[in-house]
């Protein structure tokens, strides 16, 4: 296999990513691991040697010693990243952000970002989105607004005063550009979210932050893709793509390889889709095979119900959607967790008013359908010929000893 790694989860998200990750880097042969997407919202859970951990931003490679790169395709959020620091620092890895690069054009994620993406959740009540409530949709759509004013409405929003320009990660080493960005921030969002708080306070603790991380510019990635071997790591799932996913139930973000292959520059890498034996989702959505009775067989310790991304479900393995999640992803292999879920069904079809679909061509279900279950059999066996491509990295636990790579990794 070629030595670069581009791991997708192809479901709603929960599908297993950081602990495939962790996997992939457990035997040294991973220089780094590159986030290529989504921001603090990410929640991959890693079980190692008696510790866990939930990475948000970090990538999942850094119990294992692996430093962590994030692209200028990722929303960085500083308070947060600091707290994730001193979590993993409790947990015995020695000054984490000595491991973490990031890179100086990525968008920055404050505050204010935060509380108006919840202003705004709170404001749809019943309609919600299921939005994490961390700010990475608001944090896009502020970067949108060169040219706005107030009362315009943007991608669906409103514009709630004049905008400014967003602010990135490299102005946390600038406090003038910082401070100018900030206050302009501020007063857009001030008639959303009131004035709570302070600029001066935020310039001096993002200060701090760029004086603990190395920031990069120009190609990083490519440069390190030269030396050795990178796992790019991408947060959410193909069904919550930006694109591609079942809007408005989606993120503000690219959740296929895209952005890899970007940051990648034309090398070649495999494309490894991550799914579980079984369909999951937080939140406001569809979620065709849902079955509450899935959902209390298979109890979660690391997943419940967010106030704002909402409750934990979970339904029957759903080949329709996992079809169009590979084939837009154009994934190489796949990776399966939760293999050792046992009486596991899956719908190889949907039953709606104009006949039956095996496979989606864009975001949007068949009206009135109703999927087709059948006994799912040995996962491994069903899901490589179903798809065509190899199963090469198979979980049959939470802990990284529950996982097996099975292909060799070549640098």
């Amino acid at each position: 296999m070629t030595g670069h790694v581009v791991v997708v989860g192809l479901g709603f998200g929960d599908e297993g990513k950081g602990a495939v990750v962790d996997a992939l880097c457990a035997d040294g042969s991973v220089s780094a691991v590159v986030r290529f997407n989504g921001g603090a919202q990410a929640a991959h859970n890693v079980v190692a040697g008696g510790r866990h951990h939930t990475f948000s931003q970090f990538g999942s490679g850094t119990l294992a010693g692996v430093p962590t790169v994030l692209s200028r395709h990722v929303l960085v959020e500083p308070l947060a990243l600091a707290a994730e620091s001193r979590e993993l620092a409790a947990l015995g890895v020695p000054d984490p952000l000595r491991l973490l690069s990031v890179d100086a054009d990525a968008l920055l994620t404050t505050p204010w970002h935060v509380a108006a993406n919840r202003a705004r959740e709170d404001a749809r009540g019943r309609d919600r989105h299921g939005s994490c409530g961390k700010g990475i949709g608001e944090t896009v759509w502020y970067s949108l607004l060169a040219d706005a004013r107030p009362g315009d409405v943007v991608e669906d929003q409103v514009v709630p005063g004049t905008p400014g320009e967003a602010p990135r990660v490299g102005d946390c080493a600038s406090p003038r550009a910082l401070r100018r960005k900030l206050d302009a921030l501020a007063r857009c969002y001030a008639p959303l979210v009131g004035d709570r708080y302070g600029v001066d306070d935020l310039v001096a603790v993002y200060r701090e932050f760029a004086d603990a991380v190395r920031f990069t510019s120009g190609d990083e990635v490519g440069r390190l893709a030269d030396r050795g071997r990178l796992v790019f790591e991408g947060a959410q799932g193909f069904l919550l793509d930006e694109r591609h996913g079942f809007h408005p139930h989606t993120t503000w973000s690219s959740v296929t390889p895209r952005n890899a292959r970007e940051l990648l520059g034309g090398r070649p890498a495999r494309v490894l889709g991550v799914t579980r034996t079984y369909q999951t989702r937080h939140g406001a959505g569809p979620l065709p095979t849902e079955d509450p009775a899935v959902r209390d067989r298979f109890p979660e310790r690391h997943n419940g119900t967010g106030e704002y991304q909402g409750a934990w479900r979970a339904g029957h393995l759903d080949a329709v959607l996992l079809r169009y999640a590979a084939a837009v992803c154009g994934v190489d292999a796949l990776a399966v967790t939760h293999l050792d879920a046992d009486d596991l069904s899956v719908a190889t079809s949907y039953r709606h008013t104009g006949g039956t679909t095996t496979r989606l061509r864009r975001g949007v279900l068949p009206a009135g359908c109703a999927p087709v279950l059948e006994p799912l059999p040995d996962p491994e066996t069903w899901l490589a010929r179903e798809f065509g491509v190899p199963v090469e990295v198979a979980g049959r636990g939470p802990d990284r000893a529950d996982y097996a790579v099975r292909v060799p990794a070549t640098a």
